[in-house]
């Protein structure tokens, strides 16, 4: 009787330590990280800190009205994901109403031919006509930074997107193309054999990126994954830092100046582009685009492209079944190099100045952000991304200041992978391996290793 009413104490004890208080319930943690979250989002919008007060900036943040309103914000959230379930059934069952309705539509599309190219047209008129109506400062945008990383993304799209490898390094390409230019054109220390217009050097940049694709791929592509991207890394900061100190080759720190622009002189016709106009340089740039989209459109559907699924998605069964996983993964390096070549001429031509900080490693990796946001696989996709998120910045300039601005952009990418990782617009195959993946059949990305590790 006394050992029992000895260890009810202690039994009540335990009860007690079990026992949560009510701010140790999940919802009300939850609560307090959307909390943290705003004053978080609060402190990176609002105003700088002053180096003689350290904790100025956090101080400040109480005094302001933005914190406030990211807490209101934050709260929202909360309150709607926490008891918001019959507004969420009610938008759920809308959207798959609206989804069930224009099945039909979205069939017809896919099946005729004519509306795609109807809508191909309509989409190359808009291309040519908003452009010429707009600002000064939006075509430079336009050519500078839209047009010259849509061409980029179509190159790292071959070779993320559809061979399925992890490129962290792909702006060396990018930066050897416009390096070939100023060389061709007589514009670097080094003089070559015989000098070229701008547009007569695309076809020996494009020449010198693929040498380089192979070069850098021959003895690389054996490996996958992480281990891949570690190396691409490496690849960047060798050709930077060979532009960077080859002062006697590549002019160094100085870099390459006085870089010609295009110029077409064929019998009657004979026209000059101006760096001061950037509107030619988009017409020119979205030729490119279009033949770009023409050929790799093809070269997707085609027996290589095809193969290139295959490595992507089980690189070991490809090989099992014959397939020489190195070549063809050696082939999308190279193609998608010679792609960012022809990019490297034209903003080099129409710079007519470049100097190893333009292509540092924070560009491969937005390059490689603008692929994964549009939808790794798709053009159309890619192409989106690329537009997006060079506007959105350069949309911001006059409403965020200029350190606040990629806030917003990184705030964005969070959402896109966590709410919808196959990407904006995604191809129909990478969707569907996402969507297998969640079900537990099959991998949802071929660039790691399979699940389960490699059998030995």
């Amino acid at each position: 009787m006394s050992d029992m009413s000895a260890s009810k104490p202690f039994s009540v004890d335990v009860a007690k330590l079990r026992r949560r208080s009510w701010y140790q319930e999940p919802r009300w943690v939850r609560l307090f990280g959307m909390l943290m979250l705003g004053y978080g989002l609060a402190l990176m919008t609002g105003a700088d800190g002053n180096p003689a007060e350290k904790l100025s900036a956090f101080t400040g943040a109480f005094e302001s009205a933005r914190l406030w309103i990211c807490l209101a914000i934050m709260v929202a959230v909360w309150a709607l994901a926490e008891f918001g379930a019959p507004a969420r059934a009610v938008v759920r069952k809308a959207t798959s109403g609206i989804s069930q309705a224009t099945a039909p539509a979205k069939q017809a599309y896919a099946s005729n031919r004519w509306l795609k190219l109807a809508s191909l047209a309509v989409l190359l008129v808009l291309a040519i006509v908003v452009p010429a109506n707009s600002s000064v400062e939006w075509q430079e945008i336009l050519v500078s930074q839209m047009g010259i990383y849509m061409i980029i993304a179509v190159g790292l799209n071959v070779v993320v997107g559809w061979a399925g490898l992890l490129d962290l390094g792909f702006i060396a390409f990018y930066a050897i193309g416009a390096y070939s230019c100023a060389y061709w054109t007589g514009h670097m220390p080094v003089k070559p054999p015989f000098t070229v217009g701008a547009l007569e050097s695309i076809p020996f940049a494009i020449a010198t990126c693929l040498i380089a694709g192979v070069l850098l791929g021959g003895p690389t592509l054996r490996l996958r994954g992480d281990y891949l991207a570690i190396v691409t890394l490496g690849f960047h900061e060798i050709v930077y830092l060979v532009a960077k100190n080859s002062d006697g080759f590549t002019g160094g720190t100085r870099g390459a100046f006085g870089i010609p622009s295009p110029e077409i002189h064929i019998g009657p016709i004979n026209y000059v582009w101006h760096t001061f106009d950037p509107l030619p340089y988009w017409y020119l740039l979205l030729f490119f685009l279009a033949l770009l989209i023409f050929l790799y459109s093809r070269l997707e559907h085609s027996r290589i492209g095809r193969t290139w699924t295959a490595i992507r998605e089980d690189e070991v069964a490809a090989a099992a079944t014959g397939i020489n996983t190195v070549r063809y993964k050696l082939l999308a390096f190279a193609i998608g190099a010679s792609t960012s070549g022809l990019a490297g001429v034209v903003y080099a031509s129409k710079v007519g100045f470049i100097n190893p900080e333009n292509f540092t490693i924070v560009w491969s990796v937005l390059a490689l952000a603008y692929v994964v946001f549009g939808g790794m696989g798709s053009l159309p996709g890619v192409l989106f991304g690329a537009a997006l998120l060079v506007w959105l910045p350069n949309a911001l300039k006059d409403y965020v200041p200029p350190a606040d601005r990629f806030i917003y952009l990184g705030a964005l990418l969070v959402i896109m992978m966590i709410f919808r990782p196959q990407g904006v617009i995604p191809s129909r195959r990478r969707q569907r391996e996402l969507h297998m993946a969640e079900a537990g059949i099959g991998d949802a990305d071929a660039m790691t290793e399979p699940t389960g590790g490699v059998k030995s």
